[in-house]
């Protein structure tokens, strides 16, 4: 696995995290980049200085003690040592630094820029001890007649301003993350409502109250969405309107054939002509259910388990044999006439090549799933994707009786469609052909 993809798997998909991640990034590199030129001439320079101050005055008690060997003059520079300078100290007679007690003690950062310091002034042996006294330092000079022990306090070796500064820094960077997070929440916001206007008009739902808002180019795509769905929703209206007009007016024509056929005499190819306008009708029929499909039907909550029980009750009072098990009481928002049609039209196509038709329905995780068994002869995988055109029918004879118009599967998958859903074929466990509708919540 390369790099790239393992940085991709880390980064967030989203993108309120990613517009945070870039405002972020730069923001924590300058933290790091102060902090670092802060520290490094805190070290360098403060602490050193502060550190080399503590070494002189230390120094200074060395040269004092060398000139003043009385107890008289050593109890006065202890005496100095402790109002002017700060410093605890006592002399240890006889004591000698052996190289075992020359050992540091601990030493961490701070102690470290004292000892360098301490290299530099006093020129004698000593030994730093950080860990006796708790927020004390320790320092033990060997003098000719003893130990010089002088007890510090910590804050001499280290200014203030550190925590002042990683305060500073740490809490301006969580104020300005909360006010970054803050604005681009709201700037995400309007896209995220494009995104559901747009997954609701797909599954066949409005959404009024959706208006352009947000950045420029958020409206501009708004915008763009609401003009496409007005075009889209004009050509439908337009396509419908215009094959529903078509087969309404071709039922004219045909019933003044059917009655003039009726009021003349029995003669030879008249019964073929009845068939033929028979079959017309049947197909205009057909037309005009496949019109209503693409309605302006209202999508409402609906109870899927009602509607299935209905389908099928139709379906045996004409004599199929037709089962149904729904997984308890299932409610979606559907266009009930059309998603009706969808269902029945499928139930009744089982029926007609089928002896035994089977419907379950239930939710499986985000999506409603209804399958429809038949033990019929079936579709052939390379024939599936086929029976879902206009007009397509496996049977080569034009008999309705037999094979239908060739409209059932082509309605069922437009209205499924326009509920954002879908339409697979399969085998069925029967042995026949499986149906399954898949509709998301």
């Amino acid at each position: 696995m390369s790099i790239t993809k393992v940085i991709k798997r880390f980064l967030p998909k989203s993108l309120l995290g990613r517009s945070i991640l870039i405002i972020v990034t730069p923001l924590i590199l300058l933290q790091l980049v102060s902090a670092f030129v802060f520290y490094e001439s805190h070290w360098d320079k403060v602490s050193l200085r502060l550190a080399r101050g503590l070494a002189g005055d230390i120094a200074a008690m060395v040269d004092l003690f060398a000139q003043n060997k009385t107890p008289a003059g050593r109890t006065a520079v202890i005496d100095l040592a402790s109002n002017r300078f700060g410093l605890e100290s006592r002399v240890i007679d006889g004591e000698v630094l052996v190289n075992e007690k020359l050992k540091h003690v601990g030493v961490g950062i701070i102690e470290s820029v004292l000892l360098r310091a301490m290299n530099e002034a006093v020129k004698k042996p000593f030994k730093i001890d950080g860990n006796s006294i708790d927020r004390h330092v320790v320092i033990s000079v060997q003098l000719p007649e003893g130990v010089l022990e002088i007890v510090s306090n910590r804050k001499r070796l280290f200014s203030s301003t550190t925590y002042v500064f990683v305060l500073w820094m740490v809490g301006t960077a969580m104020i300005l993350f909360g006010v970054a997070t803050i604005f681009m929440r709201n700037q995400v916001r309007p896209i995220r409502r494009l995104a559901a206007a747009a997954d609701n008009f797909g599954m066949g739902r409005d959404s009024p109250r959706f208006k352009p808002e947000g950045a420029t180019e958020v409206r501009q795509a708004a915008s763009a969405f609401i003009s496409m769905r007005d075009r889209i929703k004009r050509q439908i209206s337009q396509r419908t309107d215009m094959l529903a007009g078509v087969s309404h007016d071709l039922r004219t024509p045909l019933t003044r054939m059917k009655l003039q056929l009726e009021m003349q005499a029995q003669q030879d190819g008249s019964e073929e002509i009845k068939e033929d306008i028979a079959e017309m009708e049947h197909m205009l029929e057909a037309y005009l259910a496949f019109a209503r499909g693409e309605g302006d039907e209202t999508p409402k909550n609906t109870d899927l388990s009602a509607m299935l029980s209905e389908v099928v009750g139709m379906a045996r009072r004409k004599g199929a044999a037709v089962d149904l098990h729904t997984e308890g009481q299932i409610e979606v928002p559907v266009k009930p006439n059309a998603f009706k049609r969808c269902v029945t039209n499928l139930v009744e196509n089982a029926d007609r090549y089928a002896d035994h038709v089977s419907v379950r329905a239930g939710q499986r995780g985000q999506a409603i799933e209804i399958t429809i068994d038949d033990d019929g002869p079936g579709i052939p995988e390379e024939f599936r994707e086929d029976a879902f055109k206009p007009f397509y029918r496996l049977e080569d004879s034009r008999n309705p009786e037999t094979g239908g118009v060739g409209l059932g599967l082509s309605i069922a998958r437009d209205v499924i469609r326009g509920h954002g859903g879908d339409i697979a074929l399969g085998d069925s466990p029967a042995g026949g052909l499986r149906a399954r509708l898949t509709l998301p919540l």
